[in-house]
């Protein structure tokens, strides 16, 4: 995912920004890939291997948006609580959901771009490892 997201980011601001992206999609495809491929085990077992491919596919892939939209979020939620009321009020919680919101929203719109095509490919390579190894 990291190199994926290093292609498509290779003109892109400045080498220290680069940088930290692609340790965020580093990270979020790290910690994913064992949570989606137990996930796949669960939901795939004792069933054929095209159901073990499609598991794989959406496990692999669910897990990968959703810890790296949440890394996202964490740092967007981060950048901006300088600006936020004090913690555990009722003003800082709306901030606080909102805030996470939006960074989940521009994930979406921004960043799930950068996984195509070799995060794509990478995807698709994983589930075909994963089916083959289950038979």
């Amino acid at each position: 995912m990291a190199a994926s997201a290093c292609v498509n980011l290779y003109y892109w601001e400045t080498p220290d920004r680069i940088r930290f992206v692609v340790l965020l999609y580093f990270i979020g495809g790290a910690l994913a890939f064992p949570v989606g491929l137990t996930l796949a085990r669960l939901v795939s077992r004792g069933r054929h291997w095209e159901t073990a491919l499609a598991a794989a596919f959406v496990c692999l892939l669910g897990a990968t948006l959703a810890f790296t939209a949440g890394l996202f979020a964490l740092q967007y939620r981060s950048y901006y609580a300088e600006w936020h009321a004090p913690a555990f009020t009722l003003t800082w919680a709306f901030e606080f959901v909102f805030t996470v919101l939006t960074a989940l929203y521009q994930f979406v719109v921004l960043g799930v771009r950068l996984y195509f095509p070799l995060g794509f490919a990478a995807l698709v390579a994983a589930s075909i490892w994963f089916a083959r190894q289950r038979r």
